[in-house]
């Protein structure tokens, strides 16, 4: 089958014909001709595999065939709701490609950085918007975007909006969008949740599922290196080293520890970047960037901030940690042995993760070859110790919002738990014991 046979509009298809594609994927197969009916779906396939074309395409198709002429501002038509900074500015990228020939204007808004340029741009119009929920709702606040004219709504990677507790912004931006809309809800796995919201959103849809939830590609080589937590970084070095990597990309489970082993690779000199939630958005594009070209060798990522990371031909994917929920396995190795190459993930897995790894097979129903590196067999006397989580991982998990910062009178808490005096107490109290030795 070919794009040709799809119902795509002539400019679409010169398009992506110059992107050098020729034969859709299976999930574009199936779902091109369901969006272009018009019909409401969930679409699920492994990462990689060509899901944001499987509905930008039908979606610039729909919009151009359907273009409401009038005078004033263009409104929004088509609004993409993704999880991540990445995921958003990926999608805007692939839209802004696919319909280059197409008189339809684009934007993409999320956080991190300035919204003033974000506004101007829609305050003069736009036929689609991709954007985060958080910073929607702030130019939603701001009265720089409308919603009510909204034809098409793609949730994009809707279990992981679920996973970082979006769910109620996403009933937000819902409250404000007209009832008659085609709605679209993309992502790599669909748990129960996702089904549960998929029920409550889209009406008769139709359900595509190209490859079975939480399975793997077979493209991707799995290995385990078993090795005791102090001699991770060195194991990774040597990997590095000795097989001449050029390309790779790490997992750790948090913000400190990225940064703490890219600060470590580059001491072993091996150049290295980190990239997570806290790193300002600028940093976060030139790391990606400087990935890309080449620059550096190893980019060392958290899962959220990796959600949405299309990076072309990536060879090599490490979890230095394993993840603590096992569905993360899949997406992580999943970044690699994308659109038909090979691909290679490694997971360094020290004694306190065993049952992690125990989970992840049960979860992929499959036993990930072990192989042992000499030099590097692990020290059998360690005992296992508790798993540092991270700070702000059970609140992902769980889809609750963070407790806000509190205010009122209540005194601050330091460290140790105990309240923190207020500096005008102590400068008081020094007063009185002034007056009394007086």
């Amino acid at each position: 089958m070919s794009f040709d046979s799809l119902g795509l509009s002539a400019e679409i298809l010169r398009a992506i014909s110059e992107k050098g594609y020729d034969k859709p994927t299976p999930i574009q197969q199936q779902a091109i001709p369901l969006v272009l009916e018009g019909r409401d779906l969930m679409g699920g396939a492994q990462t990689g595999t060509g899901k944001t074309a499987g509905f930008t395409l039908p979606l610039l198709d729909r919009l151009v065939k359907t273009s409401k002429s009038g005078k004033g501002r263009r409104p929004v038509r088509a609004l993409v709701l993704t999880p991540t900074r990445e995921l958003a500015a990926q999608v805007h990228e692939n839209v802004q490609t696919y319909g280059r020939y197409l008189p339809l204007k684009t934007a993409v808004v999320f956080g991190g950085v300035s919204i003033n340029p974000q506004k101007m741009k829609l305050i003069k119009g736009v036929d689609i918007l991709v954007a985060t929920p958080g910073r929607l709702l702030d130019h939603v606040s701001q009265n720089s975007v409308n919603l009510s004219k909204i034809d098409i709504l793609v949730l994009d990677e809707a279990d992981r909006m679920l996973d970082m507790g979006f769910i109620r912004d996403i009933r937000k931006v819902l409250t404000l969008l007209p009832e008659q809309k085609q709605t679209l809800l993309f992502s790599a796995t669909f748990s129960n949740e996702i089904k549960k919201l998929a029920n409550d959103l889209l009406h008769s849809p139709a359900l595509i599922e190209v490859a079975q939830r939480n399975t793997t590609s077979e493209r991707v080589a799995q290995v385990v290196h078993h090795v005791d937590k102090k001699r991770k970084r060195e194991l990774l070095s040597f990997l590095i080293g000795s097989n001449n990597w050029e390309q790779v990309l790490v997992f750790t489970r948090t913000k400190h520890g990225a940064n703490r082993l890219a600060e470590q690779l580059g001491k072993d000199g091996i150049t290295a970047a980190a990239i997570h939630g806290n790193k300002s958005q600028g940093a976060r594009t030139r790391a990606l960037a400087d990935f890309k070209s080449g620059k550096i060798r190893v980019l060392v990522a958290t899962d959220i901030a990796a959600r949405g990371l299309d990076i072309s031909q990536l060879p090599h994917v490490v979890n230095f940690e394993l993840p603590n929920v096992a569905e993360d396995y899949v997406h992580r190795i999943g970044r690699t042995g994308r659109a038909g190459n090979e691909g290679e993930a490694m997971s360094l897995v020290c004694v306190d993760e065993l049952k992690l790894l125990k989970d992840i097979e049960r979860l992929i129903k499959a036993d990930i070859p072990k192989v042992e590196i000499d030099g590097y067999k692990p020290d059998p006397s360690i005992k296992a110790e508790p798993i540092n989580r991270g700070r702000g991982n059970s609140q992902a998990r769980s889809g609750k919002p963070k407790n806000k910062k509190r205010t009122g009178t209540k005194r601050a808490q330091s460290t140790d738990g105990k309240p923190k005096q207020k500096k005008h107490w102590h400068k008081n109290k020094q007063k009185t014991q002034q007056l009394k030795a007086g």
